[in-house]
């Protein structure tokens, strides 16, 4: 009897666990099982829509989804579907690849009010998420705030910034587009609690905001005085001056006949969102690092906004039976290992760290673990999942389902764009009808 494994999650740390147990053990079944009807995670709903290079790893992964001996479940929820416990009975191994969709919340007075996001759902709502398609944020705002100083707050700014030109060749929703390009929106600020040395923009993200057709990027020259910081290795070194050498460009930069400008602001940590029902302004901190931390100077100023989106982390969602740190927002495990013939790979085992190619690793531990703990494969898997999810009358869908929807999607898109995304189940349901 082949081994056979339950792959819960279709994001990269799901396919390249799939890829490594194809290498292991090539006759093994692999069954994925993914929530939403559309595979490949964060690399469709997370990475930006003009980021349509970054995509591409999603032709490798579906090298492993045509196998023959994988299998994928669209719209079944572990949880609702099936149980985490009713999977161990089934499988031979359980690996839980469901990343951190959570945001992390910030934590100050206010942030309930309307006009305030977390990253995690602003980005899906402009990538056409299901889970997000009625956020339906108010634009008609002049200024916008997003707090954090990562990738993906980058992603946030720049998207805000970037002309309906610029975006017509992306998978940007049309629903977004609409309200990006016919806002008001004349400043976006981009805060972190740190300085500019710790800074956690790749450099080819920040290089960006200095090439955008009709936004300015603006740096206060002063802030630039403090250098990196001293315990970082060399090649974190070299990263961050070279941030600080683009961020020096900035301020070269002319700023003339630009509709937006994009302010960097560091040293300000978030205290409070001011308003009544909704956000209308922002009251910040001046911070200052002392002994490795960022801390509060008692000097406050206030920034005007429509919109806050805070890009400060994620964290993952619990199973009932499995180990969880609420504090890191991951499941407890020993090295991947969670126990009982459950395995972490991923955001959910080491938290949203990293780039795509980062969970690679994580894929091929799993692995190599199972081949050491399954001494024999004796489960009879897909067979027992199948006849689970029917007797649920549960509507699974299969790689091919999916390939009709892709096709759809990919003939919707008007001239220069990959894809029209459909930005909800039903609408993908629809196609296979």
């Amino acid at each position: 009897m082949p081994l056979s494994v339950a792959v819960v999650g279709s994001g990269p740390s799901g396919f390249y666990t799939v890829a490594a147990l194809l290498k292991l053990v090539p006759d093994a079944q692999i069954d994925i099982i993914e929530r939403l009807p559309t595979p490949f995670g964060l690399i469709r709903g997370g990475v930006a829509p003009d980021h349509q290079k970054t995509k591409n790893v999603w032709r490798a992964y579906d090298r492993s989804a045509q196998q023959e001996n994988v299998a994928y479940f669209g719209n079944v929820e572990v949880g609702a579907d099936v149980s985490i416990d009713e999977l161990r009975g089934m499988y031979d191994a359980v690996v839980l690849a469901v990343g951190s969709p959570l945001d992390r919340p910030l934590g100050i007075p206010g942030e309930d009010k309307k006009g305030v996001y977390g990253a995690a759902s602003f980005v899906g709502w402009y990538n056409g998420h299901p889970d997000f398609r009625t956020l339906d944020p108010d634009l008609n705002i002049e200024g916008a705030v997003v707090i954090g100083n990562g990738n993906v707050a980058i992603d946030c700014a720049r998207v805000l910034g970037k002309t309906a030109a610029e975006m017509a060749t992306t998978d940007l929703s049309d629903y977004a587009a609409e309200a990006i390009h016919g806002s008001p929106l004349k400043d976006i600020y981009l805060c972190g609690r740190r300085g500019p040395g710790d800074a956690k923009f790749t450099n080819v993200e920040l290089r960006e905001m200095g090439e955008l057709a009709d936004s300015a990027a603006i740096v206060d020259p002063a802030q630039l005085e403090t250098g990196v910081p001293d315990d970082l290795d060399d090649r974190d070194r070299r990263l961050r001056e070279r941030n600080l050498e683009t961020l020096r460009e900035f301020t070269t930069k002319p700023v003339e006949g630009k509709k937006k400008r994009i302010h960097f602001l560091f040293f300000a940590s978030p205290v409070e969102v001011l308003g009544v029902d909704r956000v209308e302004a922002i009251r910040m901190e001046k911070t200052e690092v002392k002994d490795g931390r960022a801390v509060g100077t008692g000097e406050f100023f206030e920034i005007s906004c429509g919109l806050v989106i805070a890009a400060i982390g994620y964290s993952g969602t619990r199973f009932p039976g499995l180990p969880f740190d609420e504090k890191r927002g991951t499941l407890i495990h020993d090295d991947g290992r969670v126990g009982n013939g459950v395995y972490a790979v991923g955001w959910i085992k080491r938290g949203p760290t990293g780039v795509i190619g980062t969970n690679k690793h994580d894929g091929d531990l799993a692995a190599k673990q199972i081949v050491e703990d399954v001494k024999q494969a004796k489960a009879t898997g897909r067979t027992s999942l199948e006849e689970h999810l029917r007797s649920k009358g549960a509507r699974w869908i299969s790689y091919d389902d999916w390939r009709k929807i892709d096709e759809a999607e990919i003939a919707n898109a008007p001239e220069g764009a990959p894809r029209r995304k459909f930005a909800t189940v039903d609408e993908m349901l629809e196609v296979l009808k």
